[in-house]
């Protein structure tokens, strides 16, 4: 079992139940913080002190106050993580249910487990520690487990992904290909966007780019 948690949740309701749950699995040293900034300050100087921690649960979003944060999100969290202690084992604990935004967890951030908060999600949550313990395989909710049977957001790239995001912040089609050319991407000729635009709304069987960008919005593309 892990000897060292670290714990990123700025609801304190939600992280005494989790701070509960890893003590009744009898994990001891359980450290909290309530802003991502303070989580990678915590990681290193764990790690310069010589004890690292096991484990790191983090939620994804969080709310902005008074205080002036670097790192907004958990994802932004995790990334930075990921590079000061590359085989620290990482459990997402979030309401997201965007079927983009986890697969990306999953794939770029090499996260361990994914527990979406709600009914028995706290028994979950114990479930996926003592899970992770002994298996080198990720956990998901049960309620998520479709999620990776479902193919429609697995053949784009970050070319496309790139338009939808344009697109969903009101760049129009005819505005793209000055707008990748002022933020370097390439290709950036009309013609190449109108093509690409024309395969997404086929993949995502959309009647047309509005739709197109619902249906990314769902998926937690845009």
């Amino acid at each position: 079992m892990f000897k060292r948690v670290l714990v990123a949740e700025d609801i304190d309701s939600i992280n005494i139940g989790v701070i509960q749950a890893l003590s009744e699995l009898g994990i001891v040293h359980i450290e909290h913080v309530k802003y991502c900034d303070d989580a990678i300050l915590k990681v290193k100087k764990a790690i310069l002190d010589n004890t690292p921690y096991d484990l790191f649960i983090s939620d994804l979003s969080f709310e902005q106050d008074h205080r002036d944060v670097k790192i907004k999100t958990g994802e932004e969290a995790i990334q930075q993580i990921r590079i000061l202690q590359p085989k620290l084992k990482i459990i997402v604990y979030s309401v997201e249910d965007k079927i983009f935004r986890i697969k990306t967890l999953f794939e770029e951030s090499q996260i361990n487990g994914y527990i979406q908060k709600g009914r028995n999600s706290i028994d979950q949550l114990k479930m996926a520690v003592n899970h992770i313990t002994h298996s080198q395989e990720p956990y998901l909710s049960p309620s998520l487990h479709h999620i990776f049977k479902d193919n429609s957001s697995r053949e784009i790239d970050d070319y496309d992904v790139q338009i939808i995001k344009q697109l969903s912040i009101g760049i129009t089609q005819d505005e793209l290909e000055s707008r990748f050319k002022e933020l370097g991407i390439t290709p950036n000729s009309k013609s190449t966007i109108e093509k690409r635009i024309s395969k997404l709304k086929d993949h995502f069987r959309a009647n047309n780019t509005v739709h197109l960008i619902a249906i990314a919005k769902d998926l937690g593309i845009a």
